[in-house]
């Protein structure tokens, strides 16, 4: 029996607690490939047109897997913390796959709603342990151990490492000194998907420049952050987000610039950006949001990337001598 894992949207959180769970019950489990233009043409082809770009490109992994597998894991993700929700296109992706007319296996579609705790999590666990025929303790057990891999998995991101690099142990070795460090912000599955993010990380990586997301943050970082808004976001990975990047802002030697990508058309990554650009508006921090789709083109990027980090060096070197804050400081000056 093998069970196929899109490598789409909330992969980027939840894949260990999957793979080692299914490594457990002895089930096999496999992934889909990097996303191509392929996956993403076969996604959009099979999705209404107001799907977003992220949601296409779930389709497409879907379909990719489905020659090779016995079942596709897509759960119905509700909430993953108490008093907050995942995005509603999310909890609706399962009805969307199978009404999309495609041929697809069968779907584990366990429902998600840690809304009290790890118990939403435990019963959807034993939700799809039944559908595989498999034991009650070796459930518990494999519950327990999938809880253990996602604590490792968190040290390694806080360390500084990718999703891709510490699930798959590909870490790159980092080239000494750093030219600058720069945020890179927005939904897991925006800013790690190789084709819709156009490689962001790996780009500014290339250049020198060191990079930090939201998931290397400790979440008493997150906390402080979000401790600034008057009103608690409901929105779990808008509140990452906005989370992080009001502890950059707040806290200038941490980065020296922020760069959001979102989706277009998400209302909840427009909410986001609009608060975080306010704020680093009134504290005069380098900030840059992109919006990508199935549409976008590497060049628009690239310029973008290079004009903003000559802005932000810009900044640094002429701060000597120039205060970003408007005030001339001469180094040199003397008296007449």
């Amino acid at each position: 029996m093998i069970v196929g894992v899109p490598r789409a949207l909330l992969y980027y959180v939840y894949y260990p607690l999957w793979r080692r769970f299914f490594a457990e019950l002895g089930v096999g489990c496999i992934l889909s490939p990097p996303t191509n233009e392929a996956i993403m043409n076969s996604g959009a082809r099979a999705v209404v047109d107001e799907a977003c770009a992220p949601v296409k490109i779930a389709m497409g992994h879907v379909l990719a897997l489905a020659p090779e597998v016995d079942y596709v894991l897509v759960p119905r993700f509700v909430s993953v913390e108490p008093r907050t929700y995942i995005c509603p296109k999310l909890m609706g992706l399962p009805d969307m796959i199978r009404q999309s007319g495609q041929k697809t296996p069968p779907l584990l579609a366990p429902d998600i709603d840690m809304s009290k705790g790890y118990f939403g999590l435990a019963r959807a666990l034993m939700d799809t342990s039944r559908c595989l025929e498999k034991g009650l303790w070796s459930t518990v057990r494999s519950f327990h151990h999938s809880l253990a891999e996602m604590r490792r998995i968190k040290h390694k991101l806080i360390a500084g490492q990718t999703p891709e690099e510490a699930f798959h142990g590909t870490s790159r070795r980092r080239k000494p000194g750093r030219r600058l460090r720069i945020a890179v912000l927005g939904h897991p599955y925006n800013v790690y998907d190789p084709l819709l993010s156009m490689n962001i990380v790996d780009r500014l990586r290339a250049q020198g420049i060191d990079v930090i997301t939201a998931e290397m943050l400790p979440l008493e970082h997150i906390s402080l952050g979000l401790s600034q808004l008057r009103k608690k976001l409901f929105w779990s990975l808008s509140k990452m987000v906005l989370g992080a990047g009001l502890y950059f802002v707040n806290h200038a030697a941490e980065v020296d610039g922020i760069i959001l990508l979102s989706s277009f058309g998400c209302g909840l990554e427009s909410l986001v950006a609009d608060l975080l650009e306010r704020h680093a508006r009134r504290q005069e921090f380098p900030f840059m949001q992109l919006t990508v789709d199935e549409h976008s083109g590497e060049a628009g990027l690239i310029t973008r990337l290079e004009a903003f980090v000559e802005t932000v060096e810009g900044r640094i070197l002429n701060a000597r001598n120039l205060s970003p804050h408007g005030d001339h400081e001469f180094r040199h000056a003397g008296t007449p």
